[in-house]
């Protein structure tokens, strides 16, 4: 994989590329965003981590930038004073975070989440989504979780089919509403408070998060196998 790593400071982004290379990632470095804008033009990425906080253009700029050009992931680096800043990003199109500090592991464990992502991206939208414990089938209006059926309003399979489609990414409250209300609902997060409560009581075991996990201060992720890789 292909991989664009964007940070002002220079012993992360070593540390970054020595393990990246290290598993097999072919990695090119940038020390801001327009430096990473032009490497990103050339080089063709099939991933992003940028840093948030940079001199000239920031992490979010970047973002949206990159979005009006391409799908490619983008994972955002964040210290734990940044949520506004994390989810301005996630908003303007990054698939997910992490916060500073953290392990090599769980770095190369979001890699592989976001690979894998990026290769069913490049498939047709289809209308049966398989994935982890859940069997979707959209036409027919159907959820199974474990092979059970579970009886949905409009409205929260709407909520499933969006998780579904983009299982394994952090949705913030902004673009979920946005994708099961329109632009109209944006500024109504108790809709979605409501909704994922009710979904969560329909798909859940036992009535424990562990498919529709919170991301506090952001929104949400869904686990399809009832696990996050970290």
């Amino acid at each position: 994989m292909r991989i664009l790593i964007v940070d002002d400071e220079p012993q992360i982004t070593r540390v970054l590329r020595t393990s990246l290379q290290s598993n097999g990632h072919e990695v090119t470095v940038a020390q801001d965003g327009v430096d990473a804008l032009a490497k990103f033009m050339k080089a063709q990425p099939d991933l992003v981590i940028t840093d948030l906080a940079m001199p000239g253009m920031d992490g979010i700029e970047l973002t949206r930038l990159i979005r009006e050009r391409s799908q490619v992931p983008v994972i955002v680096l964040s210290v734990r004073n940044q949520d506004a800043s994390k989810v301005a990003a996630l908003d303007e199109g990054a698939d997910d975070y992490i916060t500073k500090p953290f392990s090599i592991q769980e770095l190369l464990a979001r890699v592989r989440v976001q690979s894998r992502r990026a290769v069913a991206a490049g498939e047709p939208e289809q209308s049966l989504i398989a994935l982890g414990d859940f069997h979707i089938d959209v036409d027919r209006h159907q959820v199974l979780v474990r092979d059970v059926e579970v009886h949905l309003t409009p409205k929260e399979f709407d909520l499933m089919v969006y998780f579904a489609r983009n299982a394994d990414r952090v949705l913030t409250h902004k673009t979920l509403l946005r994708a099961v209300w329109g632009a109209a609902g944006v500024d109504q997060p108790e809709y979605l408070r409501v909704l994922v409560a009710q979904l969560r009581k329909k798909v859940e075991p036992g009535g424990e998060p562990k498919y529709i996990l919170s991301e506090p201060w952001v929104g949400y992720r869904l686990s399809p196998s009832g696990a996050t890789e970290s």
